[in-house]
């Protein structure tokens, strides 16, 4: 065997580490769309992952049986992300069931459209209540165990910025608040080594928002791009955040539109 074939041969059989190997995760909203896209490329990136889902146990436990038949380390938790002491109980267990937590990635997020002239208080509290006071108490909670090295990434929308349509609103003002409560907490972070960036995405293709909806082609002539986003390539965004090529990010809203905003 020649040199070259020796070294070639080692580095084949020399196994690659994964990028978020010995990292634990906990996702909000995970078990479906962008939050299960998530779920499923910090898995594949060597994470132990926790996600949350408060209405969709079928697609929790099939997510579920999904990773760990390919040996991934996930539980998935129901806790519904307007309810404050759900939300405690997530990040706690998500320490019990894996010793520490690395990543949070506030995901979960509910749209209530219509005219701000016929919302209820409730549509108001609900909202805000979810896409605010969620990621706020479960960002809060983490910090109370993260190290040097953590990542908290916000899933933000690029409606806090540019809203082409009516009756979106209250949609707008609570990514809006999320982008604020990222800018703000970098500074607190950056000597502690964390980093907490906004991911805004434009249209994705899922099922609350498929490309083939009834909005689908209006939406799609306003992307650049010419069609809609991708979960997987949200997740690629987030994976990035998350691992060290990411560590110089923090503070930042992160647009992935397509150009829709452009």
């Amino acid at each position: 065997m020649t040199t070259t074939q020796s070294a070639a041969t080692t580095l084949a059989s020399t196994p690659t580490k994964l990028p978020l190997a010995g990292k634990v995760a906990l996702v909000t909203g995970g078990s479906r769309g962008i939050g299960a896209g998530i779920v499923q490329r910090l898995v594949r990136d060597g994470a132990a992952v926790v996600f949350t889902y408060a209405g969709s146990k079928d697609r929790a436990d099939a997510l579920v049986a999904e990773l760990t038949a390919g040996d991934g380390r996930v539980l998935a938790i129901e806790a519904d992300s307007g309810d404050v002491d759900a939300v405690k109980r997530a990040v706690q267990r998500t320490r019990e069931a894996f010793g520490r937590l690395d990543i949070l990635v506030n995901n979960a997020a509910i749209a209530r459209t219509g005219q701000l002239v016929d919302a209820s208080a409730d549509d108001i509290e609900r909202t805000l209540a979810v896409n605010v006071r969620g990621p706020v108490v479960a960002t809060q909670e983490a910090l109370r165990h993260m190290e040097r090295g953590g990542r908290i990434i916000n899933i933000g929308s690029i409606n806090s910025e540019y809203v082409p349509f009516p009756g979106a609103s209250l949609y707008a003002l609570s990514k809006g608040a999320l982008s604020g409560f990222t800018h703000g907490l970098a500074r607190e972070l950056g000597a502690r080594g964390i980093t907490i960036n906004n991911i805004q995405p434009g249209p994705v293709d899922t099922d609350m928002n498929p490309a083939d909806g009834p909005n689908g082609a209006w939406l799609t002539g306003q992307i650049a791009v010419q069609r809609f986003g991708h979960t997987r390539e949200v997740a690629g965004l987030v994976a990035y955040l998350a691992g060290d090529d990411g560590a110089y990010v923090t503070g930042a809203d992160l647009r992935i539109d397509g150009g829709f905003a452009a």
